[in-house]
């Protein structure tokens, strides 16, 4: 990639699944099969400051309302996975008090 980033750009950013996106690890272009973790990706960039909203419909041959779309499947995943998180945290610690120590 080209182009340099200002000095008000962000150079990384926390990607969807914790780890530290930087702009080499985002989509070239749009032609490409966009699955969950892309779009995630993109999503985690701009929100981020890495990738402006502009960038990212330009890049990515994207409307508006398909971006916002990315969005709200992102923000579904997230509390999603929270919620099973934490049904998993609680029956685990459910199992621990329920079990009895052998003396």
């Amino acid at each position: 990639m080209a182009e340099r980033l200002s000095a008000s750009r962000t150079s990384r950013v926390i990607g969807p699944g914790g780890e530290s996106l930087s702009p080499e690890d985002l989509p070239e272009h749009a032609d490409i099969r966009w699955v969950r973790r892309r779009k995630a990706r993109v999503v985690a960039a701009v929100r981020g400051g890495l990738l402006s909203l502009h960038e990212a419909l330009q890049r990515y041959s994207l409307s508006l309302e398909e971006f916002i779309e990315w969005e709200r499947e992102v923000g579904r995943e997230v509390a999603e996975r929270k919620r099973t998180g934490r049904m998993r945290e609680l029956s685990l610690v459910g199992h621990r008090k329920g079990r009895r120590r052998a003396n």
